[in-house]
């Protein structure tokens, strides 16, 4: 039996910046056939005449994949089915081919749950205020009628070339043998990381493909998912520990003593390389990056732009900033070079580059980029989103030196490095806090004082 939506229920499925739910409750064959001839029926109006179509590993996905091919070939669009493959081999065969995409992934979800995340040519991410709300509208009312000629669709191997590109795009020097542990989380990353670090020692964990993940979930950024890497590295002796998310374009790190490192050290390292080769260049980071982001890209002559949590507006403002590079706290990190678009493999290269460069260890390379402590993303469940906000700045009003609101409400402290930021979820009843301060003792009491007056 179809899936029927009305338009309350399809706004906890098209969310911000991609289309997601649990399959068979949410979404099925029949709805993502509509969302494909949908898209296509928009990017035809566009004078698109191409699609490529791209899915990870989950079990639901080939289907999924399909039926989506299906709907935008019905609507006269051509086809490049690019089978299995991460997001970012997707991105990039847009961006060379100058295609729209689509990429069936739910990326670190359970393995219930699959989704969409849509592209146009070059890349450009769609949103809600860029198409998703449109298709949405066409999902409820119907997908006009094309009397044209159907799309052809037709298989594409895509992964050396994207495997060479992002090589090309940063060598590693081979003055330095290392040894690389790398946990694909049995995600698409167990598919491209062969591929592209192929010439190095590589020493593979739940590197089979399997969209049930029987070894933990492929989400990097819960502390629990990095343990199994964490202990490998040190006993396989590794230089460095990757960890990739399921559609493998976010990449975290782990240092040769099996410690976490930072999005934001990773970030601020990458901009540092950058600016090396590009004096002066725009970097971007979002407002929840570590305040030592933008102190360092000022000291190296770049200039620093802060911007909204998440890769729709990330990407916008790369393009319009000229950005060279842009990094979240959530291990997503962009690049000019890749059409603006997230790619945790090329985060990688960065990394294993800086540190074949030279001998020190990475846990003494990324110390000058660790400059304070942060709480991590932390998320309550809240009835009222708004009334516990303004509890909390209401607390802080005498303390405040500033208060922003561009995404949900940032504080910064008088007479201190301390700040934080509390910003409600797009489609869950929660507000996330994340705080940092230049000791574990201060973030530790910041953090317990602002969750009180959230939790209240």
């Amino acid at each position: 039996m179809a899936i029927e939506h009305t338009r309350d229920s399809l706004s906890s499925v098209i969310k911000a910046y991609d289309i997601r739910g649990v399959v068979g409750e949410h979404i099925d064959e029949d709805f993502v056939r509509t969302a494909g001839a949908a898209f296509a029926h928009i990017l035809r109006g566009e004078g698109e005449t191409r699609i490529a179509v791209g899915h990870d590993m989950r079990p639901s996905s080939p289907a999924l994949a399909a039926a989506f091919a299906e709907g935008a070939a019905s609507q006269g669009l051509n086809v490049i089915d690019l089978g299995l493959t991460s997001t970012d081999e997707l991105y990039f065969v847009a961006g060379s081919e100058n295609c729209a995409g689509a990429m069936f992934t739910a990326s670190h979800n359970p393995a219930q749950y699959n989704g969409i995340k849509l592209c146009r040519a070059g890349a450009t991410p769609v949103s809600t205020d860029t198409g998703l709300s449109e298709i949405g509208r066409m999902i409820i009312e119907g997908v006009p009628a094309f009397d044209g000629d159907r799309g052809v669709v037709e298989k594409q191997d895509a992964l050396e070339a994207y495997a060479t590109y992002v090589r090309d795009l940063v060598p590693v020097p081979a003055r330095r043998k290392l040894v690389v542990a790398v946990d694909a989380a049995n995600g698409m990353a167990g598919l491209t990381v062969p591929a592209a670090l192929a010439d190095m020692d590589i020493r593979p964990l739940y590197f089979e493909l399997d969209g049930t993940f029987p070894n933990h979930e492929a989400n990097p950024l819960d502390p629990k998912n990095l343990v199994d890497l964490q202990k490998f590295t040190v006993e396989q002796g590794a230089d460095i520990g990757l960890a990739f998310d399921g559609d493998a374009d976010r990449c975290f790190v782990v240092d040769e003593r099996g410690e976490a490192v930072s999005p934001s050290a990773i970030t601020a390292l990458i901009a540092t390389r950058t600016l090396a080769e590009h004096p002066g260049a725009t970097i971007i980071h979002n407002l929840i990056t570590s305040k030592a982001v933008p102190e360092i890209i000022d000291e190296c002559g770049g200039k620093a732009v802060r911007t909204r949590v998440g890769h729709s507006y990330i990407k916008a403002e790369m393009a319009e900033q000229g950005a060279l590079f842009g990094g979240e706290h959530s291990a997503h990190y962009y690049f000019s070079e890749f059409y603006n678009a997230d790619s945790g493999l090329i985060a990688a290269l960065h990394v294993l580059a800086a540190l074949a460069e030279q001998d020190k260890p990475l846990s003494e390379l990324m110390a000058e980029f660790d400059r304070y402590v942060a709480s991590g993303e932390i998320n309550s469940e809240v009835d009222d989103q708004q009334a516990a906000t303004k509890r909390v700045v209401d607390a802080f009003e005498d303390r405040a030196e500033s208060v922003d609101t561009l995404d949900g409400v940032t504080v910064q402290l008088k007479d201190s490095k301390a700040w934080f930021n509390v910003r409600a979820s797009n489609t869950e009843p929660l507000l996330r806090l994340n705080a940092e301060a230049p000791t574990k003792a201060e973030v530790d009491a910041l953090t317990e004082e602002i969750l009180g007056l959230i939790r209240s």
